[in-house]
């Protein structure tokens, strides 16, 4: 009869604290990037300037046409290379986690784009005829009155994002990086509980992704009466 162990989680409890806390790394950068950058191309998205407008329609048809595990395998073999002959890296760094940070934020700015880009078309012209009737120059009308709304508009799915970069972390198990997901498979394979801790594993992704859909509910109820 299955038993659950709860002493083997407290026993294990430093290495999977270390794992969550490389989830978190990957996940936040990937936010952060993923955003910014997501940002950058959705502007070139809605450029005039044709060469703009085809280079992130190529960046997000490419980067959304790759699986996942295939782009962290890429990564994990180019980045390092690339990291070796433009900086002096310490040997302390973990070239894998640098990969797999770069591989989510690259591959996140194309969902941030298209998300983005869909916020801005989905405004008014009224609300860029109205900001050059002020006088207004393009940058301040996209910094101060496009932006903003079409961030507030695409909050929610912006969030919603956030959670499936959370739970697409656990993928980088195909590089040998030690992220939450993968120690708890490593500590259940070494002792022989790898049920119990795959049910852990399982549950702790549930508990935490399910407060964060609560969270965008709140959020898409909050803006709706905005």
């Amino acid at each position: 009869m299955f038993e659950f162990d709860l002493n083997a989680l407290f026993d294990s409890r430093q290495i999977l604290i270390t794992g969550a806390w490389i989830t978190l790394q990957v996940t936040l950068v990937a936010i952060a990037c993923g955003i910014a950058w997501g940002t950058v191309l959705a502007l070139f998205a809605v450029s005039k300037v044709k060469l703009l407008n085809i280079f992130a329609q190529s960046y997000v048809s490419l980067f959304r046409s790759i699986p996942l595990v295939m782009l962290l395998l890429w990564f994990f073999l180019i980045v390092p290379q690339v990291l070796k002959s433009v900086f002096d890296l310490s040997p302390s760094v973990d070239i894998r986690l640098v990969s797999a940070m770069v591989a989510f934020s690259l591959l996140e700015a194309a969902f941030f784009a298209e998300i983005i880009r869909a916020g801005i078309l989905g405004l008014s012209r009224g609300q860029f005829y109205a900001a050059r009737s002020l006088g207004m120059t393009p940058y301040q009308t996209m910094r101060y009155i496009i932006l903003p709304q079409a961030f507030k508009a695409m909050l929610p799915i912006m969030l919603t994002q956030c959670i499936v970069i959370f739970q697409d972390t656990s993928l980088v198990y195909v590089i040998a990086l030690g992220d939450f997901f993968r120690n708890a498979v490593s500590i259940g394979e070494r002792d022989g509980t790898l049920i119990q801790m795959l049910l852990f594993a399982g549950l702790v992704y549930w508990v935490i992704c399910s407060t964060l859909s609560i969270l965008v509910k709140m959020v898409q109820q909050r803006t709706q009466y905005d």
